[in-house]
């Protein structure tokens, strides 16, 4: 995990937390005083909240799943910890339960809050990703606890974590998300074209990969899914893209075909450090990590880290949701099929493999600056999951902090691209002031990439600030007592 005494993570570190093994990320030191108590957090007494997190994080990368049910899970793990938490509070109330189960003011010691955010985050960690139950294990014992008591008796900090997991288990297994049944469509979804054959260039296409997998559309159901801040998704769904062959649509195909032709060293490393594909925390953990990076930097104590990771889960859960709506609302295909029609017996730049740089090829042969064996992301092009995570996440960051201000960076070595042994030739370095420069970087990624075009990136910034908005909004009335409908 990361560790703000080190200057950066090691490659193994960040191979198993972002699986793009290009990361080494610096660390501002630790602010004292900035918590509470005047005390200065270590890396031996960061919050269970912290560390649950991590494990969190672990498990993704371990499991491989989509992005939309990443968020989810990062969302159900961070409202059990605030659940729990909220019953050892003055005035919060949890999601599921509201007050009902408060303790007394005698009851509401650090190490009950502790133990009772434990038991919930455990609950919720294995009913997710049972495979990773050792893991999850290993941390209560380390924790020094009992991860056998299964305890609802409210009076105890066990049974109160325990409680508060089934009550949110149970409103999230019927939440639309098809948990039970491994995330399975349930809208019936057929794409208009094959890996093999294009009828409409227009619409999405499942692709086939160097390593011959053609994975289908992940959850084309997930616009159905409960949001927690936003009141659907459709609400907050943009405007259409520009129209397949109109000159809006040239125009940006054209830019995706420029930005390919002009890739450097800085824009591929930048393309590859924000791809989160599987293996790594994706998109949405990405951003847990900066929330990491934000407990760090500014000493967070336990209540802190439980209302950061509250809001900012929920913010990435939203976002999937709204954001996956989009796709299936529009369909659209990924630059990859609309240029490959387009321009197809016109000469193009074109990525042209692993250390074979850029050249010119016919359009029908063009190919973004992917590894062979992700092409690009197995569902529709508009609008973008990166931008819609990562502008939501920025704008509760930036809420919740009181300010833009970021200051991580992180320093890409010398030849440590995934996919090319010669990239980048030296070490480069990223660096953001502040969050929202971060966001921007991550949307136009996607371009550098050539997974996205323009209109997908911007509609889904604009988008993404919503949901951060609606969901601080929602977030807050439970940390402040005033949620509607709540005992």
């Amino acid at each position: 995990m990361f560790d703000s005494t080190n200057k950066q993570y090691t490659r193994r570190e960040a191979l198993a937390l972002t699986g793009k093994g290009i990361v080494a990320a610096t660390a501002l030191p630790l602010l004292s005083g900035c918590g509470g108590s005047g005390a200065t957090i270590t890396a031996a007494n960061r919050s269970v909240s912290y560390q649950w997190t991590g494990r969190l994080l672990e498990a993704i990368s371990a499991v491989k799943p989509g992005p939309p049910m990443t968020a989810r899970a990062i969302a159900m793990v961070a409202t059990a910890v605030f659940d729990a938490w909220a019953c050892y509070d003055a005035v919060a109330v949890g999601t599921r339960l509201g007050n009902r189960l408060r303790r007394p003011v005698s009851e509401r010691t650090d190490a009950n809050k502790q133990k009772a955010i434990s038991f919930a985050a455990y609950r919720v960690l294995v009913d997710l990703y049972p495979t990773e139950l050792a893991r999850f294990q290993t941390q209560m014992t380390a924790l020094g606890y009992d991860s056998s008591d299964v305890s609802t008796d409210p009076s105890t900090p066990a049974g109160v974590g325990n409680a508060v997991a089934a009550a949110l288990l149970a409103f999230r297994h019927s939440d639309g998300s098809n948990q039970l049944n491994n995330y399975a469509d349930t809208t019936g979804y057929v794409p208009v074209n094959t890996p093999d054959l294009v009828t409409d260039p227009s619409k999405w296409q499942p692709l086939r990969f160097a390593n011959g997998k053609s994975p289908g559309y992940i959850a084309p159901h997930w616009g159905q899914v409960i949001p927690f801040g936003i009141s659907s998704p459709s609400a907050v769904r943009p405007p259409g893209p520009p129209v397949y062959g109109t000159p809006t649509y040239l125009e940006q195909a054209r830019e995706v075909i420029d930005i390919t032709a002009a890739l450097n060293d800085r824009s591929k490393v930048i393309a590859e450090y924000w791809a989160d594909g599987p293996g790594s925390v994706l998109p949405p953990g990405h951003w847990q990590l900066f929330g990491q990076y934000v407990s760090v930097r500014d000493n967070h104590f336990l209540d802190d880290d439980v209302k950061l990771f509250f809001l900012l889960g929920n913010a990435v859960m939203d976002a999937g949701i709204a954001c996956w709506d989009c796709k299936r609302a529009f369909n659209t295909s990924r630059p990859i099929t609309a240029i490959r029609a387009l321009f197809a017996g016109q000469q193009v730049a074109s990525f042209a493999g692993p250390n074979l740089g850029i050249k010119m090829v016919d359009g029908s042969q063009w190919a973004p600056y992917q590894s062979v064996n992700f092409v690009t992301p197995p569902f529709p092009e508009y609008s973008s999951g990166h931008s819609t995570f990562s502008a939501a996440a920025a704008e509760v960051l930036k809420r919740f902090t009181g300010s833009d201000a970021f200051g991580n960076s992180v320093t890409v070595s010398e030849g440590a691209s995934a996919f090319e042994t010669n990239v980048p030739a030296a070490p480069v370095t990223l660096s953001w002031a502040t969050f929202s420069e971060a966001a921007d970087q991550a949307g136009i990624s996607r371009l550098y990439g050539g997974i996205h075009f323009s209109a997908g990136n911007n509609e889904a910034k604009r988008c993404g600030r919503i949901v951060g908005e609606a969901v601080w909004n929602v977030g807050m009335s439970y940390i402040n007592g005033t949620a509607a409908g709540r005992d």
